[in-house]
């Protein structure tokens, strides 16, 4: 068989049945189902136009969830499968499913059990919906059929009226891949996914990135400086540390020795008189520590530069 599923006929499952379908505790979506999808690997249940009214769909294995009585069927497609497409509406255009469904004689009326790859023609209107997808059965992809398409007048645009449908699973603990879509919530408190740009994480009531995005606020300049739109100055909190960005400039008049140049928040606390760097004069050492002090000051030797610019990045220390 092309299409086979493992643990759905009564007899006559074989070996290699049994080595082709996925087995094992995969990915849980409540206590007792199971996250049914595509397994991702190549270029599983791909779709490709093969002629004017038919569509292949490519070798892969995926997983078909049923009720919760039910449990899950692992299904393997070992080689590909082609479809025909029924010819469109006179008036209007509709959009056709393809769908891997699996039939169970022991919970639906059916002449037998089996496990196929069919096209559910949706209903034809001037702006179609897709059909809905069998209970046990997942939708892999959508085809767009305008109105009296036919192999007589050109057939289907492949290219234009596919869409992916495919949603991904994995073996329990697994990371899962992105799919059509990220609207689905985890299954438990420290579940993995991935979104297609970052790895996300489950924390019990919505995805949460892993690597958390550090968050730049600004800050305040005394008067009298500023800042260039292009630089401007900002702080952030990340693992454990207060880190500094910007650039802070005087258009007119001397750099000074002890000059109040940055203003914090007042809730962040600042461990010592920062020493800022400055190409236009030689440094100094800090001053000391002077914990909860909220300004910082330049202590630098003073030049007779008019025009100057102190560079806040890579300045940081971490928080007491």
């Amino acid at each position: 068989m092309t299409v086979r599923a493992g643990w759905l006929l009564p007899e006559g499952q074989t070996r290699e049945d049994t080595r082709l379908a996925p087995i094992g505790t995969m990915a849980p979506e409540g206590t007792l189902t199971t996250r049914d999808g595509v397994l991702a690997g190549g270029a599983g249940l791909s779709a490709t136009g093969t002629s004017a009214m038919q569509v292949q769909i490519g070798t892969g294995r995926a997983i078909v969830q049923g009720t919760s009585v039910q449990g899950a069927y692992p299904v393997a497609i070992t080689a590909p499968v082609t479809l025909t497409v029924p010819d469109g509406h006179a008036q209007h255009p509709r959009i056709d499913a393809v769908v891997l469904r699996v039939i169970d004689t022991l919970y639906e009326t059916a002449l037998q059990d089996t496990v196929q790859l069919e096209i559910i023609s949706g209903t034809p209107a001037a702006s179609p919906t897709a059909p809905s997808t069998p209970t046990t059965g997942i939708k892999l992809w959508e085809i767009a059929v305008p109105a009296g398409t036919s192999a007589g007048t050109g057939g289907i645009t492949w290219a234009s009226a596919l869409t992916d449908k495919r949603r991904y699973t994995s073996a329990h603990g697994g990371i899962i891949p992105r799919g059509y879509s990220l609207s689905f919530s985890g299954a438990y408190a420290g579940q993995y996914r991935d979104n297609g740009e970052e790895l996300e994480r489950w924390s019990g009531s919505g995805w949460e990135p892993v690597i958390k995005p550090i968050k730049w606020q600004p800050l305040t300049l005394p008067a009298g400086l500023f800042a260039p739109s292009h630089s401007p100055v900002q702080y952030a909190i990340h693992n454990g540390r207060v880190w500094l960005r910007g650039e802070i400039a005087k258009s007119v008049g001397h750099m000074t020795h002890g000059m109040d140049v940055l203003i914090l928040p007042g809730t962040l606390p600042i461990p010592f008189w920062l020493h800022l760097p400055c190409g236009v004069a030689s440094t100094g050492a800090p001053t000391g520590a002077l914990v909860g002090r909220q300004t910082l000051t330049l202590n630098m030797t003073p030049t007779n530069a008019t025009s100057w610019a102190v560079y806040l990045n890579g300045i940081s220390w971490a928080l007491p």
